[in-house]
């Protein structure tokens, strides 16, 4: 079964010191799933191991939440993040 892709946010930050993404939602995201992050010079997917929301660690975001994740590559501001089932 191919794999299906919905845009669950944009990335809105990029640390690069500490590798983290701040991501605004529009959908809901929960520790465990698996995102792909994709932009004009950005693809990679990875899966969610954890989650920050005003530096507090949650295991569940819902649309209109910013929310801090690390990535193990390079994004910008602008790429969109896409929820893979």
């Amino acid at each position: 079964m191919a794999e299906e892709k919905k845009l669950i946010g944009k990335v809105t930050h990029f640390f690069s010191k500490i590798s983290v993404a701040g991501i605004e939602l529009s959908g809901t995201l929960k520790v465990g799933d698996r995102i792909s992050i994709e932009g004009a010079t950005t693809s990679f997917e990875e899966t969610i191991d954890s989650m920050q929301i005003d530096n507090k660690g949650v295991t569940e975001a819902k649309a209109g939440d910013v929310i801090g994740i690390k990535v193990k590559d390079k994004t910008r501001a602008g790429d969109n993040v896409y929820l893979v089932s």
